[in-house]
């Protein structure tokens, strides 16, 4: 009797993610793949840098590859994989394992482990896009300012009636407190100059537990970075003006919020400007330019969010 062949699966786990918690579930996770028709090789990371290291070496000869670990690990593994021959890329899980988790709670993927893996197991193939910042890759955000420069140690009871960001503002002493930068800043060729607190280039609906966008309709296959600039308050009053745009979602209609959806960005600034990928440091530039590459690396879903997936007559158009 002739058994159906095991697929090969790729497992890269940051052990000390989530306080070691994907280190306790790695049984079972190799359990519940082996048992699903894949046969599990484990790269388990010891240091910075080894998740990106270990898929640009060794993912083209795997059917799938699954990330185990916060959004950072993610950004390496999307890292390597941008190094594979695209159509050397296998498929990729994500099991988050991390504190934030921000980018899984954007694709609908499961806290519990278990249920994340049985998500990949069952899902379908999705081509998410990935963008580039002066020549690295990040999953899901590009950003700088102020919400940049705090610990996303915000009580989750503020969080949740507020949004970190508006908690962050409504926390600001005075206007002095804020820091702002002079920026030019061009979305496909649509220039703007002013004073910024924050920017990001993004595509998810929330980043790093500051915002919470997922009403503006973000796309993750849509070819276009969210884009939002918001500028210095001249006043208390405008001051309070954001914080209700943030609050209630509504930037396309802030005089003080610049809302855009793009492909490409450059950003000039008259001093290095400081920026974070996905929650990790980025560098520090006086010039600097964000774009999107289209379905660059294909994820298995559970189809269940407007947010990820284009309503049927959105697919239909676009084919």
């Amino acid at each position: 009797m002739l058994t159906e062949r095991k697929q090969q699966l790729m497992l890269v786990i940051n052990p000390t993610a989530g306080k070691n918690r994907a280190r306790d579930n790695l049984f079972m996770l190799i359990n519940y793949f082996f048992t699903h028709n894949y046969h599990v090789t484990v790269f388990p990371t010891q240091a910075k840098g080894d998740a990106c290291n270990f898929v640009a070496e060794y993912a083209s000869a795997y059917d799938a590859l699954v990330c185990v670990g916060g959004d950072g690990t993610l950004n390496e593994v999307v890292t390597g994989l941008m190094m594979c021959e695209p159509n050397h890329r296998p498929r990729l899980g994500y099991i988050p394992g991390g504190s934030t988790n921000d980018f899984a709670n954007t694709l609908g993927i499961s806290s519990d482990m278990q249920t994340a893996a049985q998500e990949f197991c069952t899902g379908e193939p999705f081509c998410c896009d990935i963008g580039r910042f002066n020549g690295r890759y990040f999953t899901y955000v590009a950003a700088f300012g102020l919400f940049t420069e705090v610990s996303y140690e915000t009580p989750q009871p503020l969080k949740n009636t507020l949004g970190h960001a508006a908690y962050i503002l409504e926390g600001a002493k005075s206007l002095a407190s804020i820091k702002s930068y002079h920026l030019k800043i061009i979305c496909d060729g649509e220039e703007t100059e002013g004073n910024f607190i924050y920017g990001q280039c993004s595509n998810s609906t929330s980043i790093g537990g500051i915002l919470n966008i997922g009403r503006t309709g973000v796309q993750l296959n849509d070819g276009l970075f969210e884009v939002i600039l918001i500028h210095m308050p001249e006043n208390l009053l405008v001051l309070n003006e954001i914080i209700g745009s943030l609050m209630t979602q509504n930037l396309e209609n802030s005089d003080h919020i610049f809302f855009r959806r793009a492909q490409s960005v450059t950003v000039v600034a008259e001093d290095p400007l400081p920026w974070t990928l996905d929650g990790e440091a980025g560098g520090s530039f006086c010039y600097s330019q964000a774009e999107i590459i289209p379905g660059a690396v294909t994820f298995n879903l559970v189809p269940q969010q407007p947010a990820v997936l284009p309503q049927p007559e959105e697919q239909t158009k676009k084919e």
